[in-house]
């Protein structure tokens, strides 16, 4: 048999040079008719194994039966099925054509590309840090990164909480949003369970939070990732290219990192755009609405009686407040950077302290400790005054 080298060789000779069969069969060694049947053929010679018939070619319409009623039915168990009616071949040739077969019994399912208009559409997601996140004190915690993505654009942001209650998780998309620099149109979740009310409605909260914008909110059906798919795939990327190698000294240091990646990010060549987000993003602020000039309220508040301990708990963390302000009712609110509360009636300061994300402590602030000291009629201690010879300033004197 004819290699395809020799089979090309024969035809070039013959068609371009014009050199006859017989000149053609006493230069390559080989019989006139292996020339004639090389030229003949405008196919190039190719090695072809005779079919050999299968152990499964009897039980393929059983297997297509059993794919028809299951198209999910597992390899194993259609081996399992087929060898009581006399299959006696091995697991690996079962799975091989479950394998190849198995997709003619799906459901069908095609996806349509889209393509979002300039300052359409926002989506979010979730993501979770593989390791805690260093809060101080030599503790960690469990953190989520709040991710948005522009659909235009693809520009990113996130932003680092420590919890998925609407507190949190709302305060983590205004800062996303202030980070875009404009606000769209519809801003895309999946069903998170403290977003979504069920059947594709808002939580009270989330409705609020919506209002004060003047934003319209869409929430992905059930096992519908595709749905959001600008942002799984900014995840994705951000998942490989962020946490790997890096170190945090605390949650601050830890957001800080976080906005200068993006940063970086955006300012990448996009693979599906051919353009960098950071160029698209500028045309999508023109068609977005602008930022209000006051970011929505998504602070934790309610109203409290300060006690005969003057001390405000909130997240295992203890913070005090000012004693002359007991059995008096405050207004608290906490914000991810502080911890607030004022008198009802009076609207006296009864305390202002930076929150704490580690756990179990407690913040006393120094008035509120000297206060309470007088209060229990306790002398202020003298502080205490080193006094020197006279003879150790004549040495330095001199």
């Amino acid at each position: 048999m004819l290699d395809v080298e020799r089979w090309a060789e024969l035809r070039r000779e013959h068609f371009v040079r014009g050199v006859g069969i017989r000149e053609l069969a006493r230069r390559f060694g080989v019989s006139r008719n292996t020339v004639r049947v090389a030229l003949r053929s405008d196919r190039p010679p190719a090695f072809r194994c005779p079919e050999r018939s299968s152990k499964l070619d009897s039980f393929k319409e059983e297997i297509h039966e059993l794919l028809r009623q299951d198209s999910r039915l597992p390899a194993v168990r259609v081996r399992e099925l087929i060898e009581p009616l006399g299959f006696l071949g091995g697991q690996t040739i079962v799975n091989e054509y479950v394998r190849e077969v198995r997709p003619l019994f799906l459901p069908r399912r095609t996806f349509q590309r889209t393509v979002y208009r300039p300052g359409e559409i926002c989506q979010f997601d979730l993501w979770q840090p593989s390791a805690d996140v260093p809060v101080g004190h030599g503790q960690t915690r469990k953190g989520y990164v709040v991710v948005a993505a522009l659909g235009y654009s693809r520009a990113g942001a996130g932003a680092l909480v420590f919890s998925k209650e609407p507190p949190d998780l709302l305060w983590g998309m205004v800062r996303c949003l202030w980070s875009l620099g404009a606000l769209p149109q519809v801003l895309v979740w999946d069903r998170e369970g403290s977003l979504h009310a069920g059947g594709g409605r808002p939580t009270e909260v989330y409705a609020a939070f919506c209002g004060q914008l003047k934003i319209d909110w869409l929430f992905c059906e059930p096992g519908d990732p595709q749905a959001k798919g600008v942002v799984e795939r900014l995840q994705g990327y951000f998942e490989t290219n962020f946490e790997p190698g890096r170190r945090f000294a605390n949650h601050l240091d830890f957001q800080l990192q976080l906005d200068a990646w993006f940063e970086k990010a955006n300012a990448r060549q996009h693979r599906t755009l051919r353009c960098r987000p950071d160029d698209r993003l500028a045309e999508e602020r023109d068609a977005m609405r602008a930022l209000p000039g006051r970011e929505p309220d998504v602070d934790r508040r309610w109203v409290t009686r300060v006690l005969p301990d003057p001390i405000l708990r909130f997240d295992t963390n203890d913070y005090s407040l000012d004693p002359g302000l007991v059995g008096r009712r405050i207004d608290v609110r906490v914000s991810q950077r502080e911890v607030l509360a004022v008198a009802l009636d009076t609207g006296e300061l009864a305390c202002r302290h930076e929150r704490s994300f580690a756990r179990h402590r407690t913040v006393i602030a120094l008035e509120h400790a000297r206060a309470l000291r007088q209060r229990r009629g306790e002398p202020q201690p003298e502080p205490e005054v080193q006094v020197r010879p006279l003879a150790v300033y004549d040495r330095l004197i001199a």
